[in-house]
């Protein structure tokens, strides 16, 4: 049942990207060639919730509320706060500094996890890379539109 809550508290945050969709501003943007179809998003960040919620569950369940699940909540509030920087304020430059924070919050994740459990870290390990590479993907979009209109 405990699962649950953080399954809940996962897809609060993907709420975030609900409510600031990509839409017409997005798809008039100059993208990279390395840009994903749009399709991939929905169900890449599907597995990568269910991924974080597991792993948050399995420090709670191991550690109760200490400062890896603290590190937990805070990476969770900067993942919803990416899609209002960036499609909500359409602020690529702000979005990708954010990025950066949120990289380094799921990092401390990984660290802060590992001797707690190591299957959490490791399922915090894809999300990591998911992140590099949205970081990588908002920064070329920020430079390829430095120019456009907000």
């Amino acid at each position: 049942m405990a699962w649950l809550a953080f399954a809940a508290l996962c897809f609060a945050a993907a709420l975030s990207g609900a409510l600031f969709k990509p839409g017409a501003w997005h798809a008039a943007l100059a993208k990279p060639s390395w840009h994903p179809p749009n399709w991939l998003f929905g169900p890449a960040w599907g597995v990568l919730y269910l991924m974080i919620a597991t792993a948050g569950w399995m420090v709670w369940n191991a550690a109760g509320f200490s400062l890896p699940l603290a590190a937990w909540g805070v990476q969770l509030v900067l993942n919803a706060v990416w899609s209002w920087l960036f499609f909500g304020r359409r602020r690529p430059d702000l979005a990708f500094a954010e990025v950066l924070l949120l990289w380094l919050s799921i990092a401390a994740c990984v660290v802060l996890f590992a001797p707690i459990s190591a299957t959490a870290a490791l399922l915090m390990l894809p999300y990591l890379a998911w992140v590099a590479f949205a970081s990588a993907l908002n920064f070329a979009m920020w430079r390829l539109n430095r120019a456009s209109p907000a």
